[in-house]
């Protein structure tokens, strides 16, 4: 899968503008009087690249496979637009890469399909793991098996991308991991409650670690890359979005999934 939206992100404003007026343009060839019917809708642009009121629904119908979602009610629009914004950067910062070596595999593909369908609290209530359940859970969020397996593929896409970017030379100290384990981890057990040792749970803190730093970093990044391009929001509804959810991770126990 070369991007998340092979076609409408291959759009330029001017492009998504005319398929807009399709409709129209074709109701005045065939002497028709009727109203002309907007087919879709430009909501913005990122360097000359539209993001389609369609593609927000489809963001939105997407939303059900994200387990950092769960317990933030659904996803409202403005919230999906920032999150199209900047795939979109990082999907341009790619390209510009040796893309191919970003690509994950189709079995990297097929087990994190796997994970969705036996871990995803939506899925594990409907029991994922047999396909006809699968099958009607994507039917019931009006998606398609193709279409989930081409977000999975863009999602590890961009996750190596901000792995191979933002995580090398990031360096944990012990003095941070001990830290960690004394003012955060175990004030979060109740009293009486048994508490892992330092050394069962040094690894899992570790990694917490440093996927906060990496997160840092990455915001920064991004933040700095919006600033530097050329990024339009069209619809006047969506140009105050809300504050994007935090990351998950951040405070994840160590020791229990992510």
């Amino acid at each position: 899968m070369r991007t998340l939206f092979p076609i409408r992100f291959g759009m330029t404003a001017r492009v998504a503008a005319c398929a807009c007026m399709l409709a129209a343009s074709t109701a005045g060839l065939s002497g028709q009087s009727a109203s002309p019917v907007v087919l879709d809708s430009v909501v913005a642009v990122v360097n000359n690249h539209a993001i389609l009121a369609s593609d927000l629904d489809d963001e939105i119908r997407l939303s059900v496979l994200d387990p950092a979602g769960v317990g933030q009610g659904a996803l409202t629009r403005p919230r999906a637009l920032e999150q199209l914004i900047g795939r979109t950067l990082i999907e341009q910062q790619i390209r510009q890469e040796d893309a191919r070596t970003m690509e994950p595999s189709q079995s990297e593909v097929d087990a994190r399909l796997m994970q969705i369908r036996k871990e995803l609290p939506a899925c594990v209530r409907q029991n994922c793991v047999i396909d006809s359940n699968w099958t009607a859970f994507l039917a019931a969020h009006h998606l398609t098996s193709d279409r989930v397996e081409s977000y999975l593929r863009y999602r590890l896409e961009i996750l190596r991308f901000i792995e191979q970017r933002f995580r090398q030379g990031i360096r944990v100290t012990p003095q941070e991991i001990e830290t960690y384990y004394r003012d955060t981890l175990l004030p979060e057990y109740p009293a009486g409650q048994p508490v892992p040792a330092l050394a069962q749970v040094s690894d899992r803190i570790q990694e917490i670690l440093l996927q906060q730093q990496v997160n840092a970093l990455f915001d920064d990044w991004l933040t700095s890359l919006r600033k530097q391009g050329d990024v339009q929001v069209l619809d006047p509804a969506l140009e105050a979005p809300e504050a994007p959810p935090a990351k998950p991770g951040a405070n994840a126990r160590p020791g229990g999934s992510q």
